[in-house]
């Protein structure tokens, strides 16, 4: 321990010594102007802040382009007889106006709004922009440590995302389209440059763009592990890391096992869309022509796709656990409950979320023995997510909560959570599976457990540490406002399409008011896409309230505003480029010490009393 501590405060010595951060605290205390340019300060910044406020604000971006594709899709689903010629200066061709001048969507660009909606909101939005937000923001504040392991890495990580997004974004510019073939990618669509029109550059630039996306997470998760590892300061053992920590380590472990296999399965789809091979192609026929593509498989793509797919429904909501447990524990002046169960249970999920992926390919042939065991260990990850669950109702319950924005959201991620968990029940049943497998109950099922309840520990996350961040506090009345409209809107959205889903309604249809079979359900499809576009605009709020707070928000007056026990509220209120002026304070307790010694909170680096044991 001693010699670990020594190899931390001895690379402290070197950062304070290359990057002046004392020289900085020193100009920042007297009122005096930071000597450093403006783009290697916001732009290229190594400071691990500004890094996470980019991550953050491009990822607020792209949230709101994907958000915007599925409202014009849903305008499609909802009102398929009305015409969409008012959006032809933003669309152009792909709204196809009749000799009446009616305009409607062109099917093709229906599919592919809907892939690149799931692509954005999945990889650019709850994988970047929520873990590579409040990962480089609160590993280092957390832990003690000056900045990430490697700033530069940490700086590329940001800037490979960033070019992942410009090649994505110029995509939608093609003149054939963005890729149209389903965020899964799945072949043949995605393996045949000629399959569509979607199929062509659009497919081949989405490839590139993820590709950029993983080196970006690679890099990010390196640091990630290593500074949890190596720069903790001293007391801080791995039983005093707040869960949000616990979280986005495990987060990173799983990123850096699983990305890669990805990037495998895109370098074989390349070969087959350029090089002629049959890694997933056989006995394929094109307008009545047979290719001469032989002795390949799609599965195999699919077994490749779903190994990291499932780990990312757990790269997403682990992180959003982790800021949910620490946002609970702080505004309801309660210690976490259950600390060890809580970090145990992110372990088995982690674990766990490698042994489940084929739940997912029930549809796709497998052998029915296999499939047994993928349904087990489906239904045994719930066991881990279940004991979080009642970790924080407990710490919940007969709690003086705080009802502002931040709690608000923290709560109401543990109701999205508790319910779209329980949908996710019947679909690990493989007999339950393949009858509700292409159904929009699937649809609701996983925006409701994964997106919907994400970005709730996102905006949970936003709001508690935006006085961090940017040393204001953004609008209660204006983020009370978010909550209640998402919350609402976000039910009023997805509860329908179970309905939807248990009468059989199929997802990826471009409309249904042709098949008698379902053209009963107009009305409801209306009422989702209402309640749709009301909630975007209460995202609309969020985004102003942000943008509007950064500058002319309350400021922030006191070092630790929420009387919060962890690390980074003992850094000055406009923290600078180190974190902490001098020595890095020493921890000497967990990070839950709430309603104890007849104080309100007792902070980490208070030293323990005579006697004092740790409750966890």
């Amino acid at each position: 321990m001693a010699n670990a501590h020594t190899a931390v405060q001895d690379r402290d010595d070197m950062l304070i010594e290359e990057l002046g951060f004392d020289d900085h605290f020193h100009e920042h205390e007297h009122g005096d102007k930071y000597k450093s340019n403006f783009i290697m300060k916001y732009i290229f910044s190594m400071d691990h802040k500004i890094i996470a406020r980019q991550f953050l604000i491009t990822g607020m971006i792209w949230a709101l382009i994907g958000a915007g594709m599925s409202l014009i899709f849903r305008l499609q689903l909802g009102f398929p007889e009305e015409s969409l010629s008012w959006l032809r200066p933003l669309l152009g061709k792909w709204i196809e106006v009749n000799e009446a001048g009616v305009g409607t969507l062109a099917p093709e660009f229906y599919y592919a709004l809907v892939t690149m909606h799931g692509t954005i909101i999945v990889f650019f939005v709850l994988t970047a922009g929520l873990s590579g937000t409040f990962s480089n923001l609160l590993i280092p504040l957390q832990l003690g440590a000056r900045d990430m392991a490697s700033p530069l890495l940490n700086m590329l990580s940001y800037w490979f995302f960033f070019l992942a997004s410009i090649v994505m974004f110029y995509s939608l510019f093609l003149s054939t389209g963005p890729f149209a073939g389903g965020w899964v990618a799945y072949p043949p669509l995605s393996a045949l440059p000629q399959a569509s029109d979607g199929s062509g550059t659009g497919m081949t630039l989405w490839i590139l763009s993820l590709v950029f996306f993983v080196i970006s997470v690679a890099l990010g998760g390196v640091n990630y592990v290593t500074t949890v590892l190596n720069l903790r300061t001293k007391g801080m053992t791995m039983w005093r890391m707040p869960l949000t920590i616990w979280a986005f380590f495990v987060t990173a472990i799983l990123a850096l096992l699983s990305f890669p296999v990805l990037v495998s399965g895109f370098l074989l789809l390349m070969f087959d869309r350029s090089m002629g091979t049959s890694f997933y192609l056989s006995e394929i026929f094109i307008g009545g022509q047979a290719l001469d593509h032989v002795g390949g498989s799609p599965i195999l793509y699919q077994h490749l796709f779903w190994f990291l797919g499932h780990p990312e429904v757990y790269i997403i909501i682990l992180p959003a656990m982790g800021l949910t447990s620490e946002v609970l524990s702080v505004h309801c002046r309660k210690p976490i409950f259950g600390y060890k169960a809580m970090v145990y249970s992110i372990l088995a999920i982690g674990f766990l979320s490698f042994i489940v992926w084929a739940h997912h390919m029930f549809m796709s042939g497998v052998n029915p023995f296999i499939a047994n065991f993928f349904v087990i260990f489906t239904l045994i990850i719930a066991v881990p997510s279940a004991v979080k669950v009642f970790n924080w109702i407990t710490t919940i319950y007969k709690s003086n909560v705080r009802y502002n924005a931040a709690s608000m959201f923290a709560i109401g991620f543990v109701s999205m959570f508790i319910s779209g968990g329980l949908t996710g029940i019947f679909l690990g049943n493989s007999v339950i599976d393949i009858q509700m497998h292409d159904t929009y109950f699937v649809v609701a099922h996983f925006h409701i457990v994964m997106g919907v309840a994400a970005f709730f520990g996102m905006f949970a996350g936003v709001y508690h540490w935006f006085p961090k961040m940017f040393g204001r506090f953004m609008n209660e009345t204006m983020g009370k406002m978010h909550f209640w409209g998402t919350l609402i809107g976000a039910y009023s959205i997805f509860w329908p399409m179970h309905y939807l889903g248990m009468a059989g309604v199929p997802r990826r249809y471009y409309r249904f008011d042709n098949f008698d079979t379902f053209s009963h359900f107009a009305s409801m499809n209306k009422f989702i896409t209402i309640a749709a576009i009301v909630t975007f605009g209460f995202q609309v709020l969020m985004f102003v309230n942000f943008f509007y707070s950064i500058w002319k928000g309350k400021k922030v007056t006191s070092k630790n505003p929420w009387g919060a026990t962890t690390l980074e509220w003992t850094t000055p209120i406009n923290v600078g480029h180190g974190n902490w002026p001098g020595k890095l304070p020493a921890v000497h307790r967990w990070a839950y010490d709430y309603g104890k010694n007849g104080e309100e909170f007792v902070p980490q680096v208070e030293p323990m009393r005579d006697g004092e044991t740790e409750d966890h």
